[in-house]
């Protein structure tokens, strides 16, 4: 009887290192798991950040395009606009510098 149970114990202690084994085998195969299934979703991630960084980019390009455009339309606007004004400044110091004499004279 007591070979029996020493046979049995010896069983048991084989088997509850075999299970320990293979219970952490599976959970080291499940961390693999979960560590490249965070992997692959922080890669898509950062895939996503950089496909909407490119189409910002693209979209900046354009506006500056844009914005150089309006740029040089009001310039063009303006360069006449600034000619006359400067021309009327000119003669209107002319004139005034007229009727100041006109007026001190008859003062």
């Amino acid at each position: 009887m007591n070979e029996v149970l020493a046979g049995l114990s010896v069983v048991s202690t084989i088997c509850a290192i075999v299970f320990g084994y293979v219970a952490f085998a599976r959970n080291g195969k499940k961390d693999v798991a979960d560590e490249a299934k965070s992997d692959a979703t922080v890669l898509t991630e950062i895939g996503y950040i950089k496909a909407n960084t490119d189409e910002i980019k693209a979209e900046q390009k354009e506006q500056r395009k844009t914005n150089v455009e309006v740029v040089t339309r009001l310039t063009a606007v303006e360069r006449p606009r600034n000619r006359r004004t400067s021309d009327l400044t000119r003669s209107r110091a002319g004139s005034g510098a007229n009727t100041k004499s006109k007026k001190g004279g008859a003062a």
